[in-house]
């Protein structure tokens, strides 16, 4: 794996600009928002390629540059609706046509099933939804993804709470689960990964960075932190 590599941007192709009126009782932030869903060059590849949304093609950056999906590999993808993150792994690790290729996914909401993909619907947050979780996996993963986030509360150090809680049980979860010289990916909010969970991943894993892939938009303050070669469950101390 090459550390130098830089980010190969997905070659998205942009329609013809699509205006939106505001609608009467509609506001004018969810017409922004509609129009910039319309005319995001990410969202009209998503539609082309059959990727159930534009966050495929973040993964899809982050392992072009890290190379960590690999053939075969068994993979948990936590927050996995609506799929693209699913979709993109089960492509990746060639789960339709390799028997060891797995991908097992859990959320919240009911996702629509994914060939090669082993799909469950529950709140990860819960007591007893990582050991049920870890009953289904049956054994170690190769990655452990998560594309988890809180919704959105508009107050900022509220919602910085609420990631860093699901950033840190996310990681808990993988040292619990991976094998050694594992990947752990998961979404953050920029400066949002407490100082004690870093220290900790760190003494876990023999690389830990943080990346923005091009196709996370540039006012998000989301960022991905990459952790990688697990040094192996209490191999560390």
């Amino acid at each position: 794996m090459s550390q130098s590599k830089k980010w190969k941007t997905t070659q998205a192709r942009r329609d013809k600009t699509v205006r939106v009126k505001t609608a009467r009782g509609r506001k004018s932030s969810s017409t922004r928002w509609l129009q910039r869903q319309l005319n995001d060059p990410y969202v009209q590849e998503a539609r082309r390629k059959g990727y159930r949304s534009r966050a495929a093609f973040k993964l899809i950056e982050i392992d072009d540059r890290f190379q960590f999906l690999k053939p075969g590999q068994k993979i948990v993808d936590l927050g996995c609706a609506p799929g693209g993150w699913t979709q993109v792994a089960a492509e990746r690790i060639e789960a339709e046509k390799n028997p060891d290729g797995h991908v097992i996914g859990i959320d919240l909401q009911e996702v629509e099933d994914i060939p090669g993909a082993t799909l469950l619907v529950g709140d990860f947050m819960e007591n007893d939804a990582p050991d049920r979780l870890k009953e289904v996996i049956g054994g170690s993963v190769d990655v452990v993804l998560s594309d988890m986030a809180a919704a959105a509360s508009g107050h900022p150090q509220t919602d910085h709470l609420r990631i860093t809680a699901l950033v840190e049980a996310a990681a808990f979860f993988a040292q619990e689960v991976l094998k050694p010289n594992g990947w752990f990916v998961a979404k953050v909010l920029a400066g949002g990964t407490e100082t004690a969970l870093l220290q900790e991943l760190k003494k876990s894993f023999l690389s830990v960075r943080h990346a923005k892939p091009p196709a996370s938009r540039k006012d998000s303050s989301e960022t991905y932190l990459i952790a990688s070669g697990f040094r192996g469950k209490n191999d560390y101390s």
